[in-house]
């Protein structure tokens, strides 16, 4: 088990009571990451999709962790995938973005909110790596606003006729399938969400390549143009595609932050080593006081990020036995909140430092600092802005009549 990973599972025995299988689900997770970073780099340094990446994780079982057991996956509770998400996140965000979207957006919400025809058809193969799922939500001008979609769907017999763009869509260009968010035609005040096929007719699809960093994320703009869909392949009630959303982005915004804090640990064992081995001014550079200033900084920056993380699983566990519980409910999306804003702060943090230790070397993609610097970035973005956390922050501070938006 790597080193840090392992005695942030000692620490936490002081409060959570692990079985021998999620112990099993960690050492598969550790493994699976050691498989990866080779491949990750090498697609890294290509600009291209890790397409190694999602077979190495159903291999160890790493797509299913949060998917209950008759779907083929393990139904372990939240932290035991934060701590996967945690490793993971150590080799980078490229990787940690695609299962953000494959498990925690699109196989949890299936689960959640899916008919037992849909659970069955789609969970299993998610797990598996059969089928790769995409998000559909984000469009050019509805983004940490999702409630103002433009994106319109109608009726028409048994079909619904889909219209409209998505943007900045994570697996956009090699999903199978596509959860998308959708305001009805007819009544404007109604947002429905819907499963699609990636093959149908209508629907266009441009990689997005241009990117600071996630170079190994598949990135895409999406144009439906009268794209249909059965009546089948409606997921949830109609008029209920909001709320759905918003559920979905509490699981992947608790897997953005955990993800962060492997960042953070990433870059705590890239700028140690280096720090021994290199060599300035007659002795190695972790010997000068302004390097272990640096280091110091980051390893307080993992104490920090670790803690709000693991509390936030720990309470969404609670919820997801109780998810009648609407104050609860409020507590784990404030908790998650604030996970995520201080563990993707202090992630980019952490590698702007990390760079900083590295030198000129640090600015280039070949060094695991330079990598980190630039996928940590977006972070602070997707899945909810710092802005947006705050903003949620202060409500649960405030109160409801204080809330900057509804």
């Amino acid at each position: 088990m790597e080193k840090l990973l392992q005695q942030a599972i000692d620490d936490l025995k002081n409060f959570y009571n692990f079985s021998n299988e999620e112990f099993s689900i960690l050492e598969k997770a550790d493994k699976a990451a050691e498989e990866m970073t080779v491949p990750e780099f090498e697609h890294y340094i290509k600009h291209e999709f890790n397409s190694d990446a999602p077979k190495i994780a159903a291999k160890y079982g790493l797509l299913g962790i949060p998917i209950k057991k008759e779907f083929g996956g393990s139904g372990a509770k939240p932290l035991i995938t934060v701590l996967t998400k945690e490793r993971l996140g150590q080799i980078g965000l490229g990787f940690s973005s695609f299962y953000n979207v494959q498990v925690l957006l699109c196989g949890q919400t299936l689960q959640r909110w899916g008919n037992d025809g849909q659970k069955s058809r789609y969970l299993k193969s998610i797990v598996s790596a059969d089928k790769v799922f995409a998000f559909g939500l984000t469009e050019p001008e509805a983004g940490s606003d999702p409630a103002s979609l433009k994106m319109q769907y109608e009726k028409k017999g048994d079909r619904f006729i889909l219209n409209g763009t998505k943007y900045l869509i994570s697996n956009g260009t090699i999903a199978d399938n596509i959860i998308v968010f959708a305001r009805s035609k007819d009544k404007s005040d109604q947002i429905s969400a819907f499963i699609v096929d990636g093959n149908s007719a209508g629907l266009n699809r441009m990689a997005l390549r241009d990117k600071i960093g996630l170079l190994t994320s598949d990135t895409a703009m999406l144009e439906f143009n009268g794209v249909e869909v059965s009546e089948g392949d409606m997921l949830g009630e109609p008029g209920k595609g909001l709320g759905i959303a918003y559920s979905a982005l509490l699981n992947a915004r608790l897997g953005v932050a955990s993800g962060c804090v492997g960042v953070i640990e990433g870059c705590l064992n890239a700028v140690v080593a280096r720090s021994k081995e290199r060599v300035q001014f007659g002795k190695p550079i972790g010997r000068h006081q302004l390097i272990q200033r640096h280091i110091a900084e980051i390893r307080q920056n993992l104490e920090m990020a670790r803690w709000p993380v693991y509390f936030a699983a720990l309470r969404k566990a609670e919820y997801e036995q109780n998810p009648g519980n609407h104050e609860l409910r409020e507590e784990v999306d404030m908790r998650v909140s604030l996970a995520k804003k201080i563990a993707s702060r202090l992630a980019f943090e952490s590698a702007d430092r990390g760079v900083q230790v590295f030198g000129g070397f640090g600015y280039s993609l070949l060094s695991p600092v330079g990598r980190l610097f630039c996928d940590s970035r977006v972070a602070r973005i997707y899945e909810g802005s710092d802005e947006i956390q705050e903003l949620k922050i202060a409500a649960a501070v405030l109160g409801d009549e204080f809330r900057a938006f509804d």
